[in-house]
């Protein structure tokens, strides 16, 4: 068994005050280096701007890191100059990421660079493979137990050697495996739940009939002689030092035939092994971002919940959309840019770290505000319109579109004329489907907004909407307790625009998905049914839905209220077949909401959702006191 080891650094640990990072050094960063003094290979990982904070705060330890790298002692392994995830940020952010991750690499480990580079997060997508392989990485390093229960079809023996990870436009790259169940089970061994003999045992389990590459720790140091205090579970202290604890665990396998310590990246020597070199997409419909541990784990931790994720990365859309516009290349401003899309200020990130962040992201955002030039152009190209007692119909060359003023403007039907007379989307009534289970009406364009304990709060009452035949479009206000709906639907010649604003005067947890579509299952072809998207590449992701069960936001615990999603890094969502495609284009900048999807079929019919959120729980959620507003912006049209 050819156990690996690498440890992941990072001073911008989310619950981690600055004041605390000296201490971090000493207790957790130079105890790395009498494992290297022991023989041991080992890895080390870290994010550039973490080697930047420990060079000002304790010059020696990098010096020594150099060292010992040049002396064949510690890999140094790469992820970027900050730990973005990869597949929430626009493609341009992750080139620029890696870019500026490998300059200041070279500048501060004398010269050397890393060969290859851990997934930040180990949040996976095809899209992000582009940007290791442009940036010369020979390995990436990505969690193997969440992309194998998505793929069934894989051999478990593939688990024990180095594969290859297909990325969007053809390429691939030689992957090696982290594993989420190996960390932790070391993790306990020392914090002392388990004793040497006990945990020994599980590690020689991983034996086979032939030599095998195994990874006995692939995650965070800064838990070894030292908390974080991100959780009240956290395992408590003993009298004795958990790096004396680690040190006895590899001194303790060195002395045995039966195992053997290597580097990462020697796993790579065995690409061309029987077992090895397999071509793997990694990503699946049903988990098309896999992310490292159990599924309460995942993309929306960085996307909707912490103090205000959708605030903050909206605003960072907004600082991106300036640089792209200005054709902006200093790389200055793209350092600061990745700087503030650093996961950690989207989890558990202590008030004073939060209000310093906040202070310095609206400080770039100023300096790089787009101005809002008013646009005169009108929407309605003369379309037709009838308001009736029931339904509004708004109809020209391009489009059909009728709405149910008795619930909330939503849409019955829309027609797109490019593909026939049939609606694409719209309202399924109650009893559509003979499964039980689907007993209820399945409307298009509204929001739902669920909070523990308590009934959901929809924007489905009566209206009586304003109709503004010269430009304004279609405007409906409603008010359900403590939350307000306020809504405009305006018509380009080929688009339609929803734009919907949503105040909640409260302080309560809160799941709020402020637009869902159903799709009419009898227009839609399913045997090449598809959705497609950006999830951090510059390439679309194409997820072919045939034969699938998905449900993203299927409810993980009373805690975690989704499981999956798509990055949307481009805005772009694409839903098609063989015969026709639907763009629905989101704002990122003014919500940077997440969308995910609902699909199952059955006997001569499919179910088949998309739904938006702005806001998801999980325990990183921050509740704020009195007034939420969310303002969402999607356009629909034909691709």
């Amino acid at each position: 068994l050819k156990l690996y080891s690498f440890f992941h650094l990072n001073l911008m640990y989310s619950s981690i005050e600055e004041i605390s990072r000296k201490e971090v050094i000493r207790k957790c960063y130079w105890p790395l280096f009498k494992l290297a003094d022991m023989g041991i290979p080992i890895g080390i990982e870290a994010p550039a701007v973490t080697l930047e904070i420990i060079n000002k705060l304790d010059p020696d330890w990098v010096v020594s890191l150099s060292q010992y790298i040049s002396d064949d002692k510690i890999e140094f392994i790469g992820s970027g100059y900050s730990q973005i995830i990869g597949p929430l940020v626009p493609a341009k952010v992750n080139e620029w990421n890696q870019e500026l991750g490998l300059e200041h690499y070279k500048k501060l480990l004398g010269g050397s660079i890393p060969k290859i580079a851990l997934v930040n997060e180990m949040a996976y997508s095809g899209g992000i493979v582009e940007h290791y392989v442009n940036a010369g990485y020979e390995g990436l390093i990505m969690e193997w137990n969440n992309p194998r229960s998505a793929h069934p079809e894989w051999e478990n023996e593939w688990r024990y050697f180095p594969q290859k990870a297909k990325g969007k436009n053809g390429e691939t790259i030689p992957l090696i495996w982290a594993d989420s169940i190996a960390f932790q089970k070391y993790q306990r061994y020392a914090h002392g739940e388990y004793e040497l003999d006990e945990y020994a045992k599980y590690i020689k389990s991983h034996i086979g009939e032939s030599d095998r590459f195994f990874p006995l720790y692939s995650n965070d140091v800064e838990i070894f002689d030292y908390r974080p205090g991100r959780y009240q579970t956290e395992a408590q202290f003993d009298d004795n030092s958990e790096w004396d604890r680690i040190n006895e665990l590899y001194t303790y396998l060195k002395q045995k035939d039966w195992c053997e310590f290597v580097f990462p990246s020697n796993v790579l020597n065995s690409i061309n092994n029987e077992n090895s070199g397999k071509e793997l997409v990694l990503e699946s419909p049903r988990q098309p971002i896999p992310v490292k541990k159990q599924e309460k784990y995942n993309i929306n931790r960085w996307a909707l919940t912490g103090r205000d994720d959708l605030g903050i990365n909206s605003k960072c859309y907004k600082i991106y959309n300036s640089f792209v516009e200005n054709d902006n290349n200093n790389p200055v401003d793209w350092k600061e840019l990745a700087y503030l899309w650093s996961s950690d200020f989207r989890t558990h990130i202590t008030e004073k770290r939060w209000n310093d962040f906040c202070n310095r992201l609206d400080l770039l955002l100023k300096k790089n505000e787009i101005s809002n030039i008013s646009n005169n152009n009108k929407y309605f190209e003369c379309p037709k319109v009838i308001d009736d007692k029931k339904w509004i119909t708004v109809e020209n060359d391009n489009y059909k579109v009728i709405l149910n003023k008795n619930k909330g403007l939503t849409i019955q039907k829309l027609i797109l004329k490019k593909f026939g007379e049939e609606s694409l989307l719209g309202t399924l009534d109650h009893g559509y489907y003979d499964d039980i289970s689907l007993g209820a009406d399945y409307y298009s364009g509204h929001a739902v907004i669920e909070r523990p304990g308590e009934h959901k709060v929809t924007d489905l009452g009566k209206v009586n909407p304003g109709v503004d035949q010269n430009g304004d479009g279609i405007s409906s206000i409603q008010k359900w307790g403590d939350y307000s709906f306020n809504q405009i639907i305006k018509f380009e010649n080929e688009k339609l625009v929803f734009e919907k604003h949503i105040e909640a005067d409260s302080s309560e947890k809160e799941i709020i998905r402020p637009c869902n579509f159903t799709f009419n299952p009898e227009v839609w072809d399913r045997e090449s049914l598809y959705i497609a998207t950006h999830n951090g590449g510059s390439t679309l992701e194409k997820f072919n839905l045939k034969g699938q069960n998905i449900s993203h936001g299927d409810i993980y615990s009373p805690f975690i209220s989704s499981r999956h999603g798509f990055g949307n890094t481009e805005g772009v969502f694409i839903v098609g077949d063989k015969d026709k495609s639907l763009n629905f284009i989101v704002d990122m900048s003014v919500a940077a909401m997440i969308p995910s999807i609902i699909y199952s079929e059955m006997k001569n019919t499919c179910f088949f959702r998309l739904q938006y959120s702005a806001s998801e729980m999980d325990e990183t959620l921050k509740i704020g006191v009195g007034l939420n507003i969310f303002h969402s912006k999607i356009k629909i049209y034909a691709a």
